[in-house]
């Protein structure tokens, strides 16, 4: 290895791979806990260094140059390398303290975490959690998050996952709803009822149609991407949706809708990297998580 020939740092080039892919130097510098003017003296060291121009400003956003666009993969897989560098020597660090990244969705987070994360304090004080509310599937590979709980089997294979349990989900509305336009004995009377969509709505309508549900687009009266919110504007009497029967009996005044009809199985799945499964303190947070959760 010629070391002398190597012109610039690892911070330069993390600094230029999220500018690349935030496409903005304060997207990026939000990403990395740094100041703007930080980042892009960064991004202009590395310019000076390997004496190519790497972005092109086109009015308020960066644009890769054609040396930038070369450059990119080799950067990409700089970040792939040191990635897999962290969670080698996380999987092998037996701390049980430190901090612990937990992803799930804000049902989940609101109404089951806080009972497994109190739990957690009590048991490893030394541990500090993070909790990424989302309802997107977070990438564990990238280390967006060091635990997730999905409601999907995960398919990666560097993955490990333990399934917890299969709760349901069923129609619900508001008693005040159904009282006002009736309480519908067959699919065919849903065509008449507006529904509280889940964003993307069309993905929950083909699901919907797919399980022989005729909901129409245009009966999506209100679509939200927040599940409490959701849940809220069911309880409030605003149209039908799709809910767990867990999260019903927390919501006075809410029914089932055509009880006799099949429910939608709702897997739940605790995930984590194969090589923070070794981690001390990432094996204790996920067998709590296990126990209080199942």
């Amino acid at each position: 290895m010629n070391w002398q020939n190597i012109s610039f740092d690892w911070n330069q080039a993390r600094a230029f791979l999220a500018t690349a892919e935030a496409g903005s130097f304060s997207a990026a510098a939000r990403a990395m806990g740094l100041t703007q003017p930080t980042l892009s003296r960064q991004v202009a060291a590395l310019e000076s260094g390997l004496g190519v121009l790497l972005f092109q400003r086109v009015g308020r956003t960066l644009r890769l140059t054609e040396p930038g666009l070369d450059l990119l993969d080799h950067f990409r897989a700089m970040g792939d390398a040191a990635l897999q560098i962290s969670l080698a020597a996380s999987g092998r660090s037996q701390a049980v303290s430190g901090r612990v990244s937990i992803t799930a969705t804000d049902v989940m987070s609101a109404f089951r975490l806080p009972e497994a994360i109190k739990r957690i304090a009590e048991e490893a004080p030394g541990i500090e959690i993070d909790l990424v509310v989302s309802n997107q599937i977070q990438d564990l590979r990238r280390r967006e998050a060091d635990i997730a709980i999905r409601h999907v089997r995960p398919q990666e294979g560097d993955l490990v996952a333990r399934l917890l349990g299969e709760t349901t989900a069923h129609l619900y509305a508001a008693a005040s709803l159904l009282d006002r336009l009736g309480r519908p004995s067959t699919v065919d009377d849903l065509r008449e009822f507006p529904f509280v969509g889940f964003a993307p709505v069309d993905r929950v309508r083909s699901v919907l149609n797919g399980m022989g549900l005729p909901v129409d687009r245009s009966q999506f009266k209100v679509v939200t991407d927040n599940g409490i919110a959701m849940c809220e504007l069911v309880k409030h009497g605003l149209g039908v949706g799709v809910m767990t029967r867990e999260m019903s009996r927390m919501l006075p005044g809410v029914e089932c809708v055509l009880p006799d009809f099949q429910p939608f199985p709702v897997p739940v799945w605790l995930t984590t990297h194969r090589e923070l499964h070794t981690s001390k303190r990432i094996r204790l947070v996920f067998d709590i998580l296990a126990e209080v959760l199942r």
